[in-house]
């Protein structure tokens, strides 16, 4: 059985999916597909609220955010629980990638939407120091929200939190393979006293994404592949919408000679391993400098073997959240070994456990071969040894991915200007992937990993139309460049324009 499977309607009914658990393939519930005119519906509900969210002082907007981050605390346990049942995944896990992560988003945007979104004064050019200019920013509407599998409650309400601070309705489609999870964040704000349909959850399947992509939003928050990124910012273009796509990646960690090799071996397993593999920075693919390797290696190789794999709630690592998965991973393992490959640990789909692949570590790697050049997703550390660090950074780079990555090494200034160098949108240096969760820090992707940012100050006003107000503050008769463009307004500006930018005094007022 699936964990997403159609149920038959009547003819012309609405389509109905039933969802599963992907460890125990128990029935989770059913959920009714939304179609392109309730989703009309749902925007034009969402407007309405919106224009009188935008009046309220952004101050308000915060607190009632605070107010939400109290009920995620008090429902905390309960939210795990449904999320558990939908992804299978452990406790921890699910607490880190989840509830704190959440957590940690609403207060941060809360504390700095304030500020961040005041009015603000901006110095004129030369040219109009009679004028005072001030940045303004206006929400922009209703945003709307696909959110992925591998992070169902976290991926949709983390762009949800700055939007909604920003002034606009927000309008969420989860993935159908955990619908469950993404209808948790409407039942949150309702809880916390946000106005009625100012946050709305639609369950539904790609149907759903693309009805809403044309439902007139005024922005798209996208997370998943690149394959389906790729059209969603085709329909952005031609609704002439902004949107912002966090894709897929190929992450490279890279270990130089000189890393701590007992932290590097436990950081590459954490940055791999972690969610089971299902998160987009996930380290898929590691290079390490040939004096060290060895060691490296066999540190990984014996961490590896530690793992605990289950469905209890303890375990380290745990089963696909998608099934289907298991297929790519499958075939990127036998192209893999075909081609040379060898595994040293684990290297098979689990024979005890449903929907689970086991740990695995392989060496022998190169770069013919899926698994070090397509998005596998999954519990797989592929090592490749190098010469030199030069080496590693050019490898890193021979990807059509650039989403974040990693260096190790106990110089700083090494790893830096390593750091430095890699194609991509962000890197940690002696951690795992933790950019995500540094909130002042912006997270994207360059090359088929993305377009655009979230979080971060310019995340948050992403979501507003900066508008500048420019006011005048002599209040003369007249301009120099108005009516009637006279001889002596002519000579008058070309003076100007020779005295100021044709002489040093460019340099004192540009």
């Amino acid at each position: 059985m699936a964990i997403v499977e159609a149920i038959k309607t009547a003819k012309n009914a609405p389509r109905k999916l039933r969802i599963s658990n992907p460890a125990t393939l128990e029935e989770i519930g059913v959920i009714t597909v939304t179609d392109a005119e309730a989703t009309k519906a749902a925007v034009r509900r969402a407007r309405e609220a919106q224009r009188e969210w935008a009046q309220r002082p952004i101050k308000e907007r915060c607190r009632l955010m605070y107010r939400a981050l109290d009920v995620l605390m008090k429902n905390q346990d309960e939210y795990m629980e449904l999320i558990i049942k939908e992804t299978g995944r452990g406790r921890a896990e699910t607490l880190m990638m989840e509830i704190l992560a959440a957590a940690d988003t609403m207060a941060w945007f809360a504390k700095r939407g304030p500020k961040e979104l005041a009015d603000r004064r901006v110095a004129t050019p030369t040219i109009l120091k009679a004028k005072k200019l001030i940045q303004t920013y206006k929400p922009l509407g209703v945003v709307g929200i696909i959110a992925p599998w591998n992070g169902p409650f976290v991926m949709g309400i983390s762009p949800a939190i700055p939007a909604l601070i920003a002034g606009n309705a927000v309008v969420i489609k989860p993935s159908e393979v955990t619908p469950f999870s993404g209808m948790l964040i409407q039942d949150l704000f309702a809880e916390a006293g946000f106005p009625n349909d100012l946050l709305q959850v639609l369950p539904g399947d790609g149907e759903t994404g693309a009805a809403l992509i044309d439902a007139g939003v005024n922005k798209i928050s996208f997370t998943g592949s690149t394959a389906t990124g790729r059209k969603v910012a085709a329909a952005c273009g031609q609704n002439l919408i902004p949107c912002t796509l966090e894709l897929g990646g190929k992450d490279a960690m890279i270990v130089c000679a000189d890393a701590n090799l007992e932290r590097a071996a436990a950081g590459a397993l954490a940055a791999s391993m972690f969610n089971t593999g299902q998160f987009c920075c996930a380290t898929e693919r590691c290079y390490v400098v040939e004096s060290v390797a060895e060691e490296f290696i066999s540190l990984v190789v014996e961490k590896a073997r530690e793992l605990r794999q289950g469905t209890d709630g303890d375990q380290d690592i745990s089963v696909m959240i998608w099934p289907k998965q298991l297929e790519i991973i499958q075939d990127h393992m036998d192209d893999a070994v075909q081609k040379g490959a060898t595994v040293l640990v684990g290297g098979r789909q689990h024979p005890d456990l449903n929907g689970a692949w086991e740990p695995t570590v392989l060496t022998n790697v190169t770069h013919s071969m899926k698994i070090m050049t397509e998005e596998s997703f999954g519990p797989i550390l592929p090592i490749m040894i190098v010469p030199d660090q030069h080496a590693a950074v050019q490898l890193a780079n021979d990807s059509k991915y650039g989403l974040s990555g990693t260096v190790w090494s106990r110089s700083e200034k090494n790893a830096i200007a390593v750091a430095k160098q890699v194609e991509t949108g962000s890197v940690c240096i002696n951690e795992t992937a933790l950019t995500f969760g540094v909130h002042n820090a912006p997270f994207g992707g360059v090359k088929d990993s993305g377009m655009g940012y979230v979080h971060g100050p310019d995340a948050l006003k992403s979501f507003c139309q900066p508008v500048p107000l420019i006011v005048d503050r002599l209040g003369m008769k007249t301009e120099q460049n108005w009516y009637p463009l006279t001889a002596d307004k002519f000579e008058g500006m070309q003076k100007f324009v020779k005295v100021f930018y044709g002489s040093v005094l460019r340099k004192v007022f540009g």
